[in-house]
């Protein structure tokens, strides 16, 4: 039994600590936000783009792993690119793809009007994939993009057209999320719409803290090869440029077409991209100091994101050593918040509760994800890497 002045003591450190991971967890929900709202709008009125296209020399660079399903209508959409053709060439890395993919890509060199080469690499991972290409590449402008997504016609024109301003190192472009049918759709489809906003607003301010995987551009001047087990190529290359002095700027009308995922398939993309994270920061440890121009939002939005799950557990625990009737207050609001998500798979897309019962779901599942991420510490860095097996077709 604890003395009555022992009792004051684990109340107080109880009170102390719940105030301080709830301090964590509005800052991060709602804090930054409001402040990068501010300071995205004090930058609009004084920094502005300067974009005019001027012809540059491109090399297309699409890494693929058994992605027959996706690479004959990614081709089509690349050939058919705003962009003088002359100027364009395309490697096609097959990353150990056993479905036919090298065959299809193959297809493509008959009828091509755009010089193509494509390389067939045993299995060693999309870093790997993207250094041999590296080597390789000799345009002006080195484009990335993924195999699944498709491109609008403006997109790389669009993308180019961003590097007249001598500043900029890296253009990232704009991944469309294709609309899906369900509330867990909608839900992750809402996430992405904030995670485009904090783009667009710190694009304003100076620079993205890395880029979109399957639609970017950036000097080829800057690109530099990376580590063989690296999560987050389009992190590690963009900072390479951003800590070369230039800014890494998000344009939303360079356009890459996507297929909704359901909540499992993010779930596994946000452990990679998180666990990336603890990566970057291993690799650029300046990220965290003044070196970085942008460190309080670095520090805010992606070390904010590793953080959460450890303030809401934090939460919960000291739930427990309040003093009434706070425990009983505090307990039932986070057995109601926990209890809606885990309702949400038996709540039909249907009805009116699964507008809130998803979006629920949605951020314990992703803070779930964030949690998982500290494996990468433990485990070899390719058991983060799953095919997207259950996107929706529409």
């Amino acid at each position: 039994m604890f003395s009555g002045k022992n009792k004051v003591r684990m109340y107080s450190s109880a009170i102390h600590v719940f105030i301080l991971c709830a301090a964590v967890i509005a800052y991060v929900l709602f804090g930054y936000p409001l402040l990068l709202a501010w300071l995205a709008k004090r930058a609009k009125r004084r920094r502005g783009l300067r974009k005019e296209f001027y012809e540059r020399t491109v090399t297309v660079i699409l890494p693929a792993h058994n992605g027959a399903r996706w690479i004959p209508a990614k081709l089509e959409s690349i050939l058919a690119q705003d962009y003088p053709s002359q100027l364009v060439d395309i490697i096609v890395v097959s990353d150990g793809s056993t479905d036919g993919t090298d065959e299809i890509a193959r297809s493509f060199l008959s009828r091509s009007r755009i010089r193509m080469e494509i390389l067939c690499l045993p299995r060693s991972g999309k870093a790997s994939c993207l250094n041999a290409a590296l080597e390789r590449a000799t345009g002006e402008i080195l484009f990335y993009t993924d195999v699944r997504q498709p491109l609008d016609r403006a997109c790389l024109r669009n993308l180019v057209s961003c590097f007249a301003d001598p500043a900029i190192g890296v253009v990232s472009g704009e991944l469309v999320i294709l609309e899906g049918t369900s509330s867990e759709e909608a839900s992750i489809g809402l996430y992405w719409r904030y995670e485009k906003w904090i783009r667009k607003s710190l694009s304003l301010i100076d620079s993205v803290p890395g880029a979109t995987g399957a639609v970017y551009a950036m000097r080829r001047k800057l690109a530099r090869s990376m580590p063989a087990n690296t999560l987050l190529d389009d992190v590690y290359l963009p900072m390479a440029a951003f800590f070369a002095g230039y800014r890494i700027v998000f344009e939303d009308s360079a356009i890459a077409y996507d297929y909704p995922t359901l909540l499992n398939t993010e779930f596994r993309r946000k452990v990679r991209t998180l666990a990336g994270v603890y990566q970057l920061i291993a690799a650029y440890p300046m990220l965290l100091g003044p070196a970085n121009r942008m460190w309080i939002h670095f520090v805010s939005h992606k070390l904010g994101r590793l953080l959460l799950p450890f303030a809401l557990l934090g939460l919960f625990v000291c739930s427990f050593w309040l003093p009434e009737p706070l425990r009983l207050i505090a307990l039932a609001l986070e057995a109601l918040f926990y209890g809606l998500a885990a309702l949400d798979p038996l709540v039909s897309h249907r009805w009116f509760l699964s507008r809130v019962t998803s979006p629920i779901r949605t951020f314990v599942v992703l803070m779930a994800a964030s949690l998982c991420a500290i494996s990468i510490w433990f485990i070899p860095a390719e058991y983060f890497w799953k095919p997207a097996r259950d996107t929706v077709q529409l």
